[in-house]
């Protein structure tokens, strides 16, 4: 396999980082901060390690959660809904709203969208999109809270930065918690929220520790490994 090639700015940025080493929230998001900027505003993520077998249905988690500093963008949502859900959806913030003709447009290609919600009433419409809209998780499903009959509500967070996340086939969590832009307190904030939320999604059936690791990273950096301990994580 043919080895990645580093920038200089990452490799310089890496020499600052001990890979042995477990940072705290703060400090990790503080040493984010220290790596040299790039020209455009990087997505600052993390990454989830869990002790689950996604095989297993109890174990492969998905849903959504609402950070307490947003995203830093505002998502472009669409919704499959019609008549008052239609015009609540609208109103929301939601760019594009239909019902048949809405899958229809998606069917032919158009997918310059964030989001996709969907009023249970809408499932016989948007069931048809599993093809093409499961591959790029744009599905909605209850799960995540894309179908719900309050869609005015669902618009709404995540138009404001109400973000998805699902674990993927090696039981890993991926997801965004802000902008390097962010001042340090905001990701922190965002990052113990997150943690919070995903240690309460903790399945019964799984022994030992639940989250194994946590690392911090924004678009173009190296990674940061976050300690990580369930009575910490919480706002204060």
């Amino acid at each position: 396999m043919k080895e990645r090639v580093r920038s200089k700015r990452y490799k310089e940025a890496a020499k600052g980082v001990d890979p042995l080493k477990k940072y705290s929230v703060e400090e990790a998001v503080s040493r984010l901060a220290d790596f040299k900027k790039t020209k455009f505003d990087e997505t600052v993520r993390v990454a989830i390690k869990l002790n689950v077998d996604p095989k297993k249905a109890e174990q492969n988690l998905r849903g959504a959660v609402s950070l307490p500093h947003g995203l830093g963008k505002t998502m472009k949502v669409i919704c499959f809904a019609e008549g008052g859900d239609a015009e609540k959806a609208k109103a929301a913030g939601a760019i594009e709203v239909g019902s048949a003709e809405l899958a229809k447009k998606i069917e032919g290609g158009w997918m310059d969208f964030d989001i996709a919600i969907a009023h249970p009433n809408q499932m016989r419409h948007v069931g048809k999109l599993g093809k093409v809209l499961g591959p790029q998780g744009k599905m909605p499903t209850p799960k995540a809270g894309t179908v719900t009959e309050d869609v005015g509500a669902a618009v709404k967070e995540f138009v404001a930065g109400k973000v998805e996340y699902r674990t993927d086939a090696g039981g890993n969590l991926h997801v965004p918690i802000g902008k390097r832009s962010f001042a340090n307190d905001k990701l922190s904030d965002n990052l113990k929220h997150l943690l919070s939320h995903v240690q309460g999604l903790r399945p019964s059936t799984v022994k030992g520790h639940f989250i194994e690791r946590v690392s911090l990273s924004a678009t173009m950096s190296p990674g940061l490994n976050v300690a990580f301990e369930a009575s910490n994580v919480a706002v204060g």
